[in-house]
């Protein structure tokens, strides 16, 4: 099994795709923020596709306000589908956090190819 890495940073708000362009899973995400004390809630979301939203799942909710570090590991690896030729309809993976406080923050998703 390959690991592959897709990382992002800054400190406004959080709007991390991960489509790598094939079929894969979701192992691992990881979060580091510079400080406590980001309000709202952080949401992963399996996004069936711009034609598919019907299929879009929240996989995971976090309330920010007490956390620096977040390690998110699925009870099982998530796959995600990819249509050869139709990117519109494959599913990726969206990270969304509005981050008020404009805190500093580095993530790190962790997938293999499937």
């Amino acid at each position: 099994m390959s690991l592959m890495t897709a990382r992002a940073t800054g400190a406004a708000a959080v709007a991390m795709v991960v489509a790598p362009g094939y079929q894969f899973q979701l192992e691992e995400i990881q979060i580091h923020l510079a400080a406590v004390g980001g309000a709202g809630n952080l949401t992963v979301t399996l996004d069936g596709g711009a034609v598919a939203a019907v299929y879009d799942t929240i996989l995971m909710t976090q309330d920010m306000t007490a956390v620096q570090n977040l390690v998110w590991v699925p009870a099982r690896p998530l796959r995600f589908t990819y249509t050869d030729g139709v990117p519109a309809t494959s599913d990726h993976l969206d990270i969304a956090w509005a981050n008020a406080g404009n805190l500093a923050y580095g993530i790190t998703v962790l997938y293999s190819p499937i």
